[in-house]
């Protein structure tokens, strides 16, 4: 069975095209400028040529402060492209894994957000996400999304390479710390991504719908901070930068971002018996890698 990873060059699409696949699944994929989601002649010239059993949607527009000043590349990317990508598996009759994100929410609840909370996003990426996931909804009854937050890996830009490179270039580093959320691990997430995928496969009783995956616990940006840099000198980083706590009021960003979007992973747990890894474990693996890479 061949599963096509859209969005194959971002940091999820090479940590899903890294997995060791479960008995008879292939992966493979394809990203820009060979397939472009926001081109519905581009989806079917390509997924016609693989002609996949199943589609993960890895491809998406995440520059969350740009997204501001760029709408039309993140409603195109975000919205219309998981449209072009459900009306291909209508024809094709085929399932689609799509990836969404914390920031539908607007951070305004005391306790992790349930996947049946009103999605109220703040921002234009928020927007383009939450769009994005009703396209699929009224399109194509075999889904599932998967939402997700602050995700970090050995590829492609995010915080974690971010603030390890901030860090060695500067004495002092101020970071946001009345923000909360869930760190989540690209590897870790690719490995639900592919469970869930050989799971409908294997299972009569399909279960479609949204779900939560994200690193278990929460944090805020600035205790993220100490703890990369806690696990980077433990792996041999000669100089820890001081780390400043600061509010959101200190340090404007174009968009405006949810101040606690922390997500309940019971409901994945509970239909597909996934487990969420503690951000703590995976980020100290990924710190040791970035470590010994020399990034």
């Amino acid at each position: 069975m061949k599963i096509f990873i859209a969005g194959s060059k971002g940091q999820l699409g090479k940590a899903l095209l890294k997995q060791q696949p479960p008995r008879n699944m292939v992966l493979t994929g394809a990203d820009v400028p060979v397939l472009d989601i926001t081109d519905p002649l581009s989806v079917e010239r390509v997924l016609a040529e693989h002609q996949p059993a199943m589609i993960i949607n890895a491809a998406a527009y995440t520059d969350v402060d740009r997204a501001e000043d760029e709408p039309r590349n993140a409603f195109s990317a975000n919205r219309d492209g998981p449209a072009h990508l459900a009306e291909y598996c209508v024809n094709a009759g085929i399932p689609l894994i799509h990836l969404s994100t914390d920031y539908v929410f607007n951070g305004s609840k005391d306790r992790p957000y349930r996947e049946s909370d009103p999605i109220i996003p703040l921002g234009v990426y928020g927007k383009s996400k939450a769009e994005g996931e009703n396209e699929i909804r009224t399109r194509l009854t075999e889904h599932v999304i998967v939402r997700t937050s602050w995700m970090y890996g050995v590829d492609g830009k995010n915080f974690v390479k971010t603030i390890l490179r901030a860090g060695r270039e500067n004495d002092t580093l101020k970071i946001v710390s009345d923000q909360h959320g869930s760190p989540t691990c690209a590897d870790d997430l690719a490995k639900v991504l592919i469970t869930i995928a050989d799971r409908l496969v294997d299972d009569d009783d399909r279960r479609w719908g949204t779900f939560h995956y994200c690193g278990l616990g929460s944090t805020s940006w600035f205790e993220f901070a100490v703890a990369i840099f806690d696990y980077a000198r433990q792996f041999g980083l000669p100089r820890i930068p001081q780390l400043l706590p600061v509010k959101t009021a200190e340090w404007p960003t174009r968009a405006v971002r949810p101040p606690y979007s922390v997500l309940n992973c019971s409901l994945i747990n509970n239909i597909f018996g996934i487990t969420p890894v503690p951000w703590q474990d995976s980020l100290k693996k990924t710190v040791e890698r970035l470590m010994h890479a020399g990034t």
